[in-house]
């Protein structure tokens, strides 16, 4: 089950990532974070799932719509790059990306943490699985979760601010 849905993931990244239409785009993105969930029930993380399809394929997959649908990103414009100049993006891209993972795999913070054998899931039935996951949310993860936070809403304003030009 595991490599079904890592395969329908991957399928359904690479088709939001290749069609022209927004929307089509993002709802490819919903079936890959549909998928995602299913990898975190297959990985007996309940919780997560659960929050994976409440809050991206849920909310912000509705917000990212929404954006589209104010945008009126429908067709493409005069913009989009094709050709040469579009594959030569996507292979800078597609080298930015590959560069990335390397690094990130060759980082000191890429190993696991390091805990004695059970000593999670002996904290997990003490506390209870929130509990774990707030604790490392709201610790050791706050900055980026917040920087996230700031982000996207950033992103909705810009959204508001370009389609308020047109109209």
């Amino acid at each position: 089950m595991f490599w079904l849905f890592a395969a329908l993931a991957v399928g359904g990244a690479l088709m939001c990532i290749t069609r022209r239409s927004p929307v089509a785009s993002a709802l490819w993105l919903v079936q890959t974070l549909f998928s995602l969930a299913a990898i975190f029930v297959l990985l007996d993380a309940q919780f997560i799932a659960a929050l994976q399809v409440m809050v991206y394929a849920g909310a912000i997959m509705v917000l990212f719509l929404f954006v589209i649908m104010l945008l009126n990103l429908g067709r493409g414009s005069a913009t989009d790059m094709r050709g040469w100049t579009g594959r030569l993006v996507a292979l800078a891209l597609g080298l930015l990306l590959v560069t990335e993972l390397w690094v990130l795999v060759r980082s000191p913070l890429a190993s696991p943490l390091q805990l004695p054998a059970g000593t999670l899931s002996r904290v997990a039935q003490e506390q209870g699985v929130v509990a774990v996951i707030s604790d490392s949310l709201f610790r050791t993860y706050l900055v980026p979760f917040e920087v996230t936070s700031v982000l996207l809403l950033a992103a909705i304003v810009g959204a508001v601010v370009l389609a308020k030009r047109r109209l």
